[in-house]
């Protein structure tokens, strides 16, 4: 819910039950039981809304989630784009001290491999200022700082091009017409990128 949820942190049964892949009255079932486990607020025909309970516990499957990735990452060696499955698997393990020592051993990350925030033990999430690279004017460079969409097409999409966090990008020029840039970066004097992934990728000042 926290992904699906806007700024309010509230979400239509029909949505959640789209993006779960099941039925309306499956969704429905599990509400109830979230409801009846005190971690939404739930009122027939009115969206969803986590309780503080429920907010808190989102974040900690999200903080065990991103752990993870990073985990997978740094100390396993796996791609960028390998690691969503794989952590989806191990979110479900139940041990705090299991994910307290994966947290140790790589030095308490802040973000996961694709620069989202990882929450902290008690399910705080700290605020990300990013732009997005479409937002940036010509001229200007920044860093590639977090991603937009980390789905398996778009990591990849970044492999080829050799792109990665922490890549320095000067914009050298935005198309009137569609919006998609021109940037260079170290490796590649010349690149055109659209709009859609240049709001995908979001971007932070380049750092002195």
């Amino acid at each position: 819910m926290l992904s699906l949820a806007d700024d309010d942190d509230r979400v239509n049964v029909s949505d959640l039950s789209k993006a779960l892949g099941v039925s309306t009255p499956s969704a429905n079932s599990m509400v109830k039981k979230l409801s009846d486990s005190g971690l939404i607020h739930y009122e027939k025909y009115r969206p969803l809304q986590l309780t503080d309970a429920g907010r808190r516990a989102a974040a900690l499957i999200v903080r065990k989630h991103r752990l993870t990735e990073m985990f997978l990452v740094e100390k396993m060696g796996f791609g960028w784009e390998e690691v969503h499955p794989i952590a989806e698997q191990i979110e479900h393990v139940k041990s705090p001290e299991f994910f307290a020592r994966m947290d140790e051993l790589m030095g308490h990350p802040t973000t996961d491999p694709h620069g989202s925030p990882i929450p902290d033990p008690e399910g705080n999430i700290a605020a990300q200022e990013y732009a997005k690279l479409s937002e940036v004017s010509p001229g200007q460079t920044v860093t590639i700082a977090a991603l937009a969409d980390s789905s398996e097409s778009f990591l990849l999409y970044l492999n080829d091009r050799q792109l990665a966090l922490g890549i320095p990008l000067t914009v050298l020029r935005i198309e009137p017409f569609d919006g998609s840039l021109t940037v260079s970066y170290p490796g590649q004097s010349s690149l055109n990128v659209s709009k859609v992934v240049g709001d995908k990728l979001l971007v932070s000042p380049l750092e002195n």
